[in-house]
């Protein structure tokens, strides 16, 4: 290899805060992890960028395979980098966001996801990972601030 390093490397995943209604009728998607770790547990759709893809395009194809849901835009929040967020190693999340209709867009689970559905932003459950913290970002910073 020409450029080998010794310094490990992150990971990189996206998340996906997909938001529809406003107001107290404001809910979001979540999708219920089917494999570990979290497995039972609801979370953003989301997960590992793959290497010849930009940001944007993994968070489109993770939404698309976890819910069935095509966006045509999704605004780059900013970057979640906890050195504990993933138990399962070092690794960078890039947040999205975007707003769909609940009401005319089909919710269909695929992939590692086992379920996928529409909750209430005033009704959630418990989140996977730090999506509390990455939801509360959203609703202080870009929804509510």
């Amino acid at each position: 290899m020409p450029y080998s390093y010794k310094y490990p490397r992150p990971s990189v995943t996206v998340d996906c805060v997909i938001l529809s209604g406003n107001g107290r009728d404001s809910k979001i998607l979540l999708v219920l992890r089917g494999h570990e770790p979290f497995q039972g547990r609801w979370a953003f759709p989301g997960g590992y960028m793959e290497v010849a893809e930009t940001l944007e395009a993994a968070a489109k194809r993770e939404l698309k395979e976890e819910t069935g849901v095509a966006v045509k835009h999704l605004e780059q929040i900013r970057v979640f980098d906890d050195p504990h967020r993933d138990p399962r190693g070092r690794t960078l999340s890039i947040a999205f966001l975007g707003f769909v209709d609940d009401k005319t867009t089909q919710v269909v689970s695929g992939d590692d996801a086992t379920e996928a559905r529409w909750f209430p932003l005033h009704e959630l459950p418990s989140l996977a990972f730090d999506h509390e913290k990455i939801l509360k970002y959203v609703l202080d910073n870009m929804i509510m601030g």
